[in-house]
């Protein structure tokens, strides 16, 4: 059992942010198949700023406080901003998280990426960080 610090045992206890936007204006889901965790994450965006986010989590303790997180790092952040959140900077946030559960914290950064991928093609603005297309 991976011993948990305060930081992220109190996002897993009271977890931030919890739950789906209908209408979502962006969404991203990404999955682990080696642990088994899943994570959606829904994003609302107004003026180029994420003025909400939720998300749904399958997974374990790290998995929930790294969404939990993630989710409270974007709030209010331009677009730019939000994409600059990295897996290491989630685990700084966090205090640090136990080496085999690093992996957690690639998926929040990666489903929020999605999502916000998933805005900017819905706006038919394609994601500066995809290859390829149309020239």
């Amino acid at each position: 059992m991976p011993v948990y610090n305060e930081k992220v045992m109190e996002h897993f206890m009271s977890p931030r942010n919890v739950g789906e936007i209908e209408n979502a204006d962006g969404v991203g889901e990404v999955g682990n198949p080696v642990c088994g965790d899943m994570m959606t994450f829904y994003i609302k965006v107004n003026d180029n700023h994420i003025s909400d986010v939720k998300y749904k989590t399958f997974g374990c303790g790290a998995a929930i406080a790294v969404s939990s997180m993630v989710s409270e790092m974007a709030m209010g952040k331009t677009l730019e901003e939000a994409k600059k959140i990295t897996p290491a900077l989630v685990a700084k946030e966090l205090k640090g998280l136990p080496k085999n559960k690093y992996h957690c914290s690639n998926l929040g950064a990666q489903a929020l990426n999605k999502a916000i991928d998933n805005y900017l093609k819905k706006q038919g603005k394609a994601a500066k960080s995809q290859k390829g297309g149309k020239k």
